[in-house]
């Protein structure tokens, strides 16, 4: 799974709005999921096949019903990249404070 899958999957309001359901209601029936989204059975499909895709959401079927849940791997590795970036930052502005305050 890449980053950069993981925040453009993301960067969509529908699917954080799904990414959050699945975080508060645990696994969820694909149409229990999308219920009041206001979106047709396709468009809510593929936007879970994009979360999916960006290794957010797990599918597994059961007879015809598909339940959906979140894989937490992804959004740990998106916020370990983020706390590495936020570092650098931080380093870089101190560094930049150090020489300011310096002179």
């Amino acid at each position: 799974m890449s980053t950069e899958k993981v925040f453009a999957a993301l960067g969509d309001e529908t699917r954080l709005e799904l990414v959050r359901r699945l975080t508060v209601g645990g696994p969820q029936r694909t149409l229990d999921l999308v219920a009041g989204l206001e979106m047709s059975r396709q468009a809510a499909t593929k936007h879970l096949e994009i979360l999916e895709g960006a290794g957010l959401v797990k599918s597994e079927k059961s007879g015809r019903e598909v339940l959906r849940s979140l894989d937490p791997e992804a959004l740990d590795a998106a916020a370990s990249w983020l706390a590495k970036r936020a570092m650098e930052w931080d380093d870089r502005l101190d560094r930049l404070k150090m020489m300011l305050e310096s002179d």
